[in-house]
């Protein structure tokens, strides 16, 4: 079992994503409002000039991202990390997403 974790700064995109995935029978996901270090950072980028060039390549207007988590078993990671990025695109360009997963150990109250 794998815990995937989706960091989805294209937030225009999370209804289309969670969509996806209940086409595809995943369901049980978490969603949570997060901000980025970076993005947090700005608020008070004159006091961190060593910031100030990034105003130019992140969305500084963009107020949070969503962080989406989900259990899947071991098969269905794949399946799902194609679903995010047939929905979001190239996740290596900047500003789309960041996706991990990360191995669940042990699990109570979930049903997968």
């Amino acid at each position: 079992m794998q815990l995937l974790l989706i960091v989805l700064n294209k937030v225009e995109k999370l209804d289309e994503l969670l969509e996806a995935f209940l086409d595809k029978g995943f369901s049980g996901a978490t969603i949570l409002n997060s901000t980025g270090m970076v993005s947090e950072l700005a608020k008070n980028i004159e006091n961190y000039p060593i910031f100030s060039s990034l105003r130019y390549i992140i969305d500084l207007d963009r107020k949070e991202n969503k962080t989406i988590f989900m259990a899947l078993k071991d098969e269905q990671v794949e399946s799902a990390k194609e679903i995010v990025r047939g929905i979001i695109g190239d996740l290596s360009k900047p500003d789309t997403a960041v996706l991990f997963t990360l191995p669940i150990l042990t699990a109570e109250g979930i049903e997968l």
